[in-house]
């Protein structure tokens, strides 16, 4: 009887939560019309056809694998258009199930897609969930084949970024998802992830998951309870999927998925910000109902049939406006301004109305003054240094947050892997503790910054780098406004370095405005370019984490020679090594001999480290080969390479790679 009854409970809240899922695809599909078409319908008919001449075909592949409920209305009725698409001259379903198959029982989102977090420049990661019991062996093999396939046709044919998690049912329910990375430690990512997942997902196609349905108001029910109602005879959960119930999460988690989140915002701030005081919201809260959960109580109380359901994303910022309305003064009015710009709004774009209606309820409460609103919705087209600026004030309240969390919790957090913390304190020393000699990193708030080119200028024996065409100059002085600069240095090769590392650097966003120094604008590009081939740009992913537990070293060094002198004085005592370690810090040393130089490398350089190096010079240089050998050769003798040691230096030439013994 009490079976009887959770399986109508169930059938009830599946109407609900089908309804809710239409919700966010419709979300999406105003928001990226042809995505969401190309995400929604077509990748799960791409999945489960094997047809030559279409993405994802694998000859290898006797029996096909198929998305359950793939052959439903929606995917039906697109079907003649995806024929047409890839010239596939049949005209009745390729759909029909075959005799034998391999099951992928649900293709899933998690994370910003369908809600009012997802801007123009947001990505998709989709779950792809399949049982090892089903799919395993060569077959598992070929469905990554098949994937990676489909994947590289979606990067030639949408804008948005796909990125495809192969997921096993089992794994999901049991909470493990893949090795420790730069995106989780050893404790956080079990409950945090499946929390995210309950909360932000999309049902593209397959089944409902167990843990959305199993709530009821007036009747309670526990997970486990749903899950044998689904197996019961009278009520077949065909349409269900078990990955899994999750009712809390301990603080050990949220401390440790708290610190990760703010190493990925190193690299992204503001897309970071909301799971960053989220996460220390709920750590202060020390409460039991997780966000999911208040959630899912919410969509399910509202029935089938509302004119609007509750948006993740807004559901989420409203509880961390009631948490920080009683914190300090102007936390609150500044997380507004950030939720408001990450949100990219957009108030008269008719074609997001959902998302507009669903960001004004929100503010409804928690209101934004007018002139404040139009000043950030301009916010793409703010002067480049105030976007800096406040990229600054950013980071500075998430370096804040994130010592109230570790000051508050790393003692009483004993189980978070010691290893993690110091290599998550030794990737925030890298990012932002300044050292001498160190390139600093600009704080970008976004990727959608005010700037389309660089001037270099020189005046009173300084090097200045202005945003813009050209470089500003006060009309009554005739002199350069050097308040505007966005950097300035007596070194145009710091300056140089630093535009490459910070990523500002494209060859036709140079310019140069007229001085009286010896060098050019295209020297300055081919110098850039040099810089770039090999340290690349600042990136914190990049860098192996077990390097973070080695000691500070010297990996790559660009030797650069009398860059600034005219061509006909070029010689070998005016230096300038741009060198990056193993941390991914980068620095610029300027020495005026070629002793000094010796002196540098025997001290700075392991001789049992590999060591790349570039020797740079202008092409035009009078004795360009002769300059070049003899730099080489100070730095080769400096680490006893001539006095029958060996050492892993390598010195690039223009093409080939030199080993020297």
């Amino acid at each position: 009887m009490r079976n009887n009854i959770i399986g109508i409970i169930l059938e009830k809240n599946k109407k609900t939560y089908l309804s809710y899922n239409k919700f966010r695809k419709k979300i999406f599909s105003e928001l990226a019309p042809k995505e969401s078409e190309v995400i929604l319908y077509l990748l799960p008919w791409l999945l489960s056809i094997n047809y030559i001449g279409v993405p994802g075909y694998v000859d290898e592949l006797l029996s096909p694998f198929r998305v359950f409920n793939v052959d439903n209305e929606d995917v039906r009725k697109r079907e003649r258009i995806f024929r047409k698409m890839f010239d596939i001259n049949i005209k009745e379903t390729l759909l029909k199930p075959p005799p034998k198959y391999y099951p992928i029982h649900g293709i899933y989102t998690i994370g910003s897609v369908g809600s009012i977090a997802q801007t123009s420049n947001s990505d998709c990661d989709i779950w792809i969930c399949y049982d090892r019991n089903e799919i395993s062996g060569k077959a598992l093999v070929y469905l990554e084949k098949k994937l990676n396939l489909i994947k590289s046709w979606l990067d030639n044919n949408i804008k948005m970024p796909i990125y495809f998690f192969l997921s096993d049912v089992n794994d999901i329910k049991n909470g493990v998802f893949g090795s420790v990375d730069s995106e989780s430690s050893g404790s956080a990512q079990r409950n945090i992830l499946k929390e995210e997942f309950y909360r932000t997902t999309i049902l593209i196609c397959g089944k409902i998951p167990i843990w959305w349905v199993c709530y009821d108001e007036s009747y309670p029910i526990n997970y486990e309870q749903a899950v044998r109602a689904t197996q019961d005879e009278i009520y077949d959960g065909y349409d269900l999927i078990d990955f899994g119930n999750i009712e809390r999460i301990e603080q050990t988690e949220y401390f440790g998925a708290a610190l990760w989140q703010f190493h990925k915002s190193l690299s992204n701030p503001l897309k970071s910000i909301i799971k960053m005081v989220l996460l220390k919201m709920l750590l202060d809260a020390h409460e039991d109902k997780i966000m999911c959960s208040r959630l899912r109580r919410e969509v399910l109380n509202k029935g089938a049939t509302p004119s609007l359901f509750p948006d993740p994303t807004a559901f989420t910022l409203l509880f961390i406006f009631k948490y920080y309305e009683g914190r300090k003064k102007g936390e609150l009015k500044f997380l507004k301004d950030c939720f408001y710009i990450r949100c990219d709004v957009k108030p008269y774009d008719e074609n997001q109305s959902i998302k507009n209606k669903l960001i004004n309820d929100l503010f409804k409460d928690y209101p934004i003054e007018l002139t404040s609103r139009r000043h950030l919705n301009n916010f793409t087209s703010w002067d480049f240094n105030k976007q800096i600026e406040w990229g600054k004030e950013l980071v500075k309240f998430l370096l804040q947050t994130y010592k109230e969390i570790f000051n508050l919790y790393t003692g009483t957090v004993s189980e978070i892997d010691k290893k993690d913390l110091t290599i998550l304190g030794r990737i925030i020393a890298a990012a932002y503790h300044q050292k001498d000699l160190k390139i600093p990193v600009i704080y970008k708030p976004t990727d959608s910054l005010n700037l389309s080119h660089l001037t270099f200028a020189f005046e009173d024996n300084m090097w200045y780098v202005f945003p813009g065409h050209s470089a500003p100059v006060d009309s009554n002085t005739k002199s350069l406004m050097k308040g505007r600069a966005l950097i300035s240095n007596s070194d145009i090769v710091y300056l140089t370095a630093y535009i490459v590392w910070n990523n500002l650097f494209l060859e036709n966003w140079m310019h140069m405005a007229p001085n009286s120094s010896g060098v050019t604008i295209q020297e300055v590009i081919n110098l850039g370019n040099k810089i770039k081939s090999m340290m690349l740009t600042y990136n914190t992913s990049v860098v192996e984490r077990n390097n973070y537990l080695k000691k500070e070293r010297i990996s790559k060094m660009i030797v650069v020679v009398s860059f600034e002198n005219l061509s006909e004085e070029k010689d070998i005592n005016n230096f300038c090594v741009i060198y990056k370690n193993n941390w991914g810090e980068v620095f610029v040393l300027r020495l005026n001999s070629k002793h000094k130089l010796a002196a540098f490398l025997k001290k700075n350089i392991n001789q049992k480290s590999k060591v790349e190096t570039y020797c740079y010079l202008q092409k035009s240089a009078k004795y360009y080969d002769k300059i070049i050998e003899r730099t080489k050769k100070i730095i080769s003798s400096s680490l006893g390479n001539g006095h029958g040691s060996s050492t892993n230096l390598f010195i690039l030439g223009e093409h080939p790679i030199v080993y020297i013994d």
